[in-house]
């Protein structure tokens, strides 16, 4: 925190509502109750013309005696007449010996005791010509009639500024326009010349601090006759005739009151910007704070609260045709978006994937949040649309959301600011809105906007809010001497995303979430049907290939005996054909075997127990002997460790791999078969590797379906469900399957048996 963050922090914690002080062009007094036996608790030092005896007297005493007589009965009238508000009305005009013509208000807030407290406020009256509304009525009726003419914003606020200053007569009428941050804008202005214009200026939140600016809120009116005022101070006469007030409680809250003495800070703001007077209405739009019409003097001036209010009913009738327009124009946006956003989810509901619905109208996806560009990541799928960084950039982008947290929508018009990757794409996406359309995976859509390079024309030096006034460190701020043009070219930053934009935006997130739920009750109820017809399928599997083992086992054997005990009488071409029956015969039995095997391995209980799996391994080995007979075949089976499975689905597996490997190695002098394993840290991973023909990588997942062969049959028999059984015995233990080859040079295939304690879920109950 640097030195200047400190004054700033110092000014904003300023209480500017209690400043226990007011303007010498009033008097102030101050009444503990809201009824006629109130008392008076404080009084502003130069109150005496509005006492019935002298101030030290007076306070402690009851309403009725601590008045002057002049305006006792108009006051005893008002607290009468029901409970005083907390914003300043006005009770009478009166004429005071030593004050002359005073206008007399009064409001109420609450004490540090929990009571009530009524403030009544005498402002002087004499010198100012329009003293009442009558006297401005015909002036208002007129500026009104001229506003409601009016529709462009434009117009209106060029015109509340003229009228306002047709009815106070200050030199220089400024619109002063808010945006996000708090900076301030001059949108509109009219002058005689006398002070420097600040048309289209900006000036930094610095200028009107926080608390400044909720009082600007609350109280709408505020007036500075003369910037070299001395403040009158408040007077209290903690004796023993007051209400006890507890230790420490805080000045009187003067947030409502039209006589408030303001910071010096903001007096010698105003001295700097060379008006000796100042008065301000505020703007409000659905009760915030938009803007304000603040009007300057080069001399010192006074306006009625008559005028004030006549100006303060300008002020709200521009909020009312301002918001109309706001409002409008707002509703006809989001009517847009809500059509785009139709046709975006008519589109994707036909679409399959469905987020693909978006991208297939690529104009709409960018006009729904008026973006340059777009991107659809779902499922790790990215779409691009439009102007966008690389898909790289995208990826890592989407990324670093994911990271942030759980935030369902993210927008930002400066993202290099909170992302500094983005400085590398800022051309293509200084600005993103983006939703997440899932909760399990890092799926977004994302829209960007690019940066826009502008130049700010400020009123004077935004850095430098404050300065020195030679009193030393800590002591004597004051504000910026220097008003003068300082313009800065903004960079980094994309147009804002409008609220409109926004909120579209995160009902297409809740539909398109709504999607996804849909689909995935979809995909359940699927599955579900999916996992029954499975088990029938498997049922009828079983049934059926048990039921043809001994047919073909009969035709196989009794074939067999008829070329044994009939082959002299039979002719050369009849041996043949039982040669076909045999063999065809026999290919039948292994497929039947293999499909028993496959649907037996979905049926029966695991029965896991401690496998030593070299002495498998070479178990394994003997009953393939007679596929090996005649071969050079170099064996290197590594030392294999004891883990735990079922022995029968870990030979079958073994069997297969191991006959997989004999079979494609066929041809390789000498092949070479390796048996390998790693421990892991919760797994076991085991390996089968051969120098045989292998196979193209890119149908790795191919090799493990039912019936799937990469090689043709004349080359290699086999009937293409070897590997599925082996892929479904090690997911009945918890493990993974897969493997690697290249066309020609060999394959590996690998297997893991996860450990005690690490043991994945069957995944045959997940089926059933």
């Amino acid at each position: 925190m640097t030195v200047g963050d400190l004054d700033l922090d110092a000014c904003s914690r300023e209480p500017i509502h209690r400043p226990g002080s007011i303007q010498p062009h009033g008097m102030l007094l101050a009444f503990s109750g809201s009824d006629a036996g109130a008392t008076l608790i404080q009084a502003s030092a130069n109150a005496a013309p509005a006492l019935g005896m002298p101030l030290e007297r007076a306070l402690g005493q009851p309403l009725e005696r601590a008045l002057h007589p002049q305006i006792a009965a108009a006051v005893r009238s008002f607290l009468a007449a029901g409970p005083v508000p907390s914003r300043p009305v006005p009770v009478a005009v009166t004429e005071l010996p030593g004050a002359g013509r005073c206008q007399l208000l009064a409001h109420a807030v609450g004490d540090a005791a929990g009571g009530s407290v009524v403030i009544l406020e005498l402002e002087r009256l004499d010198g100012l010509e329009t003293d009442l509304l009558d006297h401005v009525y015909s002036r208002m009726r007129e500026a009104l009639e001229r506003l409601d003419a009016l529709n462009a914003p434009a117009d209106l606020l060029s015109c509340a500024a003229q009228e306002v200053r047709a009815l106070t007569g200050f030199d220089r009428v400024l619109i002063y326009r808010f945006d996000a941050d708090w900076h301030g804008t001059v949108v509109a202005e009219d002058g005689n010349g006398r002070l420097p214009s600040y048309m289209d200026l900006r000036f930094p939140a610095s200028d009107i601090p926080t608390q400044a600016r909720e009082l600007y809120r609350l109280n709408r009116q505020r007036l500075i006759p003369d910037a070299g005022y001395a403040p009158v101070p408040l007077v209290a006469m903690p004796l023993v005739a007051l209400p006890p007030l507890p230790d420490g409680a805080p000045p009187l809250d003067l947030s409502f009151s039209v006589l408030r003495s303001v910071s010096p800070v903001h007096v010698q703001y105003m001295r700097n910007m060379e008006t000796a007077s100042s008065m301000s209405v505020s703007i409000l739009l659905h009760g915030a704070l938009w803007g304000l019409v603040s009007c300057h003097h080069q001399e010192p001036k006074a306006v009625s609260y008559a005028v004030r209010s006549a100006c303060d009913l300008i002020a709200q009738i521009l909020s009312v045709r301002i918001a109309a327009v706001e409002d409008r124009r707002d509703a006809e946006h989001r009517i847009a978006l809500q059509s785009i956003q139709a046709r975006l989810l008519a589109a994707m509901a036909q679409a399959d994937p469905f987020l693909a619905g978006l991208t297939q109208h690529p104009d709409d996806l960018l006009r729904f949040a008026n973006a340059s560009g777009a991107a659809v990541v779902f499922e790790r799928r990215c779409t691009l649309v439009g102007d966008t960084p690389t898909e790289e950039q995208v990826r890592a982008l989407v990324d670093w959301l994911a990271a942030q947290g759980e935030p369902e929508q993210f927008e930002t018009d400066s993202l290099p600011a909170l992302y500094p990757a983005a400085a590398d794409f800022e051309g293509k996406a200084a600005g993103l809105l983006a939703i997440a359309v899932s909760k399990l995976h890092a799926s977004y859509v994302l829209w960007f906007r690019p940066e826009v390079v502008r130049t700010v024309r400020w009123g004077g030096d935004p850095r430098k809010p404050l300065d020195r006034d030679g009193r030393g460190p800590g002591q004597g701020l004051s504000p910026r001497a220097s008003f003068e043009t300082w313009k800065e070219t903004v960079r980094h930053r994309a147009l804002p995303w409008t609220a409109a934009e926004r909120d579209t935006a995160a009902a297409l997130r809740h539909a398109v979430i709504g999607i996804v739920l849909r689909k995935a009750e979809e995909l359940a109820a699927l599955s579900r049907e999916l996992a029954r017809s499975n088990k029938e399928l498997e049922s009828f599997s079983y049934s059926v290939s048990h039921d043809l083992r001994a047919p073909f086992r009969h035709i196989v054997g009794y074939a067999e005996l008829l070329q044994e005990l009939e082959s002299d009488q039979l002719s050369d071409t009849g041996k043949r054909y039982l040669d076909v029956i045999v063999d065809a015969a026999n290919s039948a039995g292994t497929l039947v075997d293999n499909l028993l095997h496959f649907s037996q391995m979905g049926r029966s209980e695991l029965t896991p127990v401690a496998m030593d799996m070299s002495a498998l391994v070479a178990e394994v080995r003997e009953t393939l002997a007679s596929e090996t007979a005649g071969r050079a075949i170099e064996w290197d089976i590594a030392p294999l460790p004891t883990v735990r499975g079922d022995p029968v689905m870990m030979r079958l597996v073994l069997q297969n791999l191991l006959s997989n490997a004999i079979k494609y190695s066929r041809g390789r002098e000498p092949a070479r078969i390796a048996v390998g394993c790693e421990d892991r840290p919760t797994e076991t991973l085991f390996f089968v590797r051969d120098n045989g023909v292998g196979f193209n990588q890119a149908y790795e997942k191919k090799l493990f379906g039912v019936f799937q062969r990469l090689h043709r049959n004349e080359e290699f028999e086999g009937i293409g469900i070897g590997l599925a059984n082996v892929r479904r015995a090690v997911d009945r233990h918890g493990g993974r399957t897969w493997a690697e080859g290249r066309l020609g040079e060999g394959a590996t295939f690998f297997f893991t048996l996860p450990k005690a304690g690490a043991a994945k879920i069957d995944l045959r109950d997940l089926d059933e």
